[in-house]
């Protein structure tokens, strides 16, 4: 436990002035936690660093996190993220082909979409930040009280398991009491900093940020398991990796701008 903190603090001293600062160094320092991610989960998947399949799909990932058009010569001669993505399914799907299916069809749907996941998630985290900052600390804050909600709900009142099959020390009970704290702390900042002119809408979107966060953190859960890991990374002592940290904002950020949020 000492170690976690300690770590929380290190990282949080760290994120947050750069968070604040934003622009370019915010832009960097996302590109920087997506690739470390993707890394992440080439190695669960125990496909070599020093590869066509990982260099295409950083490729990839680093052109998700871009602006629309990655390559703009002139109005009939451009290329957006669609372009790269079918052209790293063409590529990868041919290497396939090349390395006589030493590199399978499976592997392909891994790489493209952990690519995608990865990649969209933290692009979102740019767009966010560019549309304010009290969004990102919205959200970042709704996520910790989720965390911290259940963490106090579950240990005092967890009977009932959530998903003992993928994460076995979750509980339903814990699960709510997230939901509470979230409505709660979400309620609070909106007080101070609003992000809605509706603290209804707020109100509805913070049972949406807890739950979905809760389902990101399950969906990371089940790939980890799959693969029979027990961190996606050792990159933050007492925390894991970087997908382990940043799960839930993944799975949330593109639903918030889904529904026009943000």
């Amino acid at each position: 436990m000492k170690q976690r903190v300690i770590t929380a603090i290190i990282a949080l001293l760290f994120f947050l002035p750069i968070l604040i600062y934003g622009s370019w160094a915010f832009q960097l320092l996302v590109f920087v936690m997506a690739t470390i991610a993707m890394i992440e989960l080439i190695r669960m998947k125990n496909i070599p660093f020093l590869s066509f399949p990982t260099f295409m799909s950083l490729l990839l990932l680093w052109s998700l996190l871009w602006n629309d058009y990655l390559l703009y010569l002139n109005e009939s001669l451009s290329f957006n993220k669609i372009d790269m993505t079918m052209a790293a399914i063409l590529l990868l799907l041919g290497y396939m082909v090349l390395v006589k299916n030493q590199f399978a069809f499976e592997d392909v749907g891994f790489l493209l979409l952990a690519t995608i996941y990865v990649g969209m998630g933290f692009y979102y985290l740019i767009e966010t930040r560019e549309n304010g900052l009290h969004y990102v600390l919205f959200v970042l804050i709704v996520i910790w009280a989720t965390d911290t909600g259940a963490i106090f709900a579950g240990k005092y009142f967890g009977k009932h398991k959530l998903w003992p099959e993928i994460s076995p020390k979750k509980t339903i009970e814990g699960s709510i009491g997230g939901v509470f704290s979230a409505v709660a702390f979400g309620v609070i900042f909106q007080m101070f900093f609003p992000v809605h002119p509706s603290v209804w809408i707020v109100l509805l979107v913070s049972i949406l940020i807890s739950i979905f966060g809760q389902v990101g953190d399950l969906v990371e859960s089940a790939i980890k398991r799959k693969y029979a890991v027990k961190d996606s990374g050792n990159i933050l002592p007492g925390h894991g990796g970087i997908l382990d940290r940043f799960d839930s904002l993944l799975f949330v950020l593109p639903l918030l701008h889904l529904i026009q949020f943000i």
